[in-house]
């Protein structure tokens, strides 16, 4: 089996807090729900599934990560939603466990707290000009 170990630190269920950033023609909408990550048998492949709302609209995704490649320290992520939504971006961790999740119109920064109880994510997306736009913070609480 190929090393896991950056990934074991997502393992497990989160509260998930957070907001989208408001602008002059959207206002900032609350996100709330939970994260979990199990690892598929054979420990390969991490499954991601979120259940959130955001504002007055439930929002269900399930993602497929892995597997990681050591030399790169990167693996794919593909997720599928609950409107019919697929995305396709690489997940890369850095020497300090920082993770960038990265596609073609949303990139993310997750930060994984020392003790391992909790992260934080900023989203970005990408606008039609080609420039990446702050989207939305979110905050996760570890509850097993």
């Amino acid at each position: 089996m190929k090393d896991r170990r950056p990934l074991d630190a997502l393992a497990g269920h989160w509260r998930s807090r957070g907001q989208t950033v408001g602008t002059a023609s959207e206002p900032a909408i609350h996100v709330a729900g939970t994260d979990t990550y199990t690892w598929l048998a054979g420990g390969h492949f991490l499954i991601h599934r979120v259940d959130v709302r955001m504002g007055e609209e439930r929002v269900e995704v399930i993602e497929m990560i892995g597997p990681y490649d050591e030399a790169s320290r990167t693996c794919p992520m593909r997720s599928f939603d609950s409107h019919g939504g697929f995305v396709t971006m690489l997940a890369r961790v850095d020497d300090g466990g920082v993770w960038t999740f990265e596609g073609e119109t949303e990139r993310a920064t997750l930060t994984i707290a020392e003790d391992g109880g909790a992260m934080a994510a900023v989203w970005e997306r990408r606008g039609e000009d080609a420039t990446w736009r702050h989207w939305m913070d979110m905050a996760f609480t570890r509850e097993g």
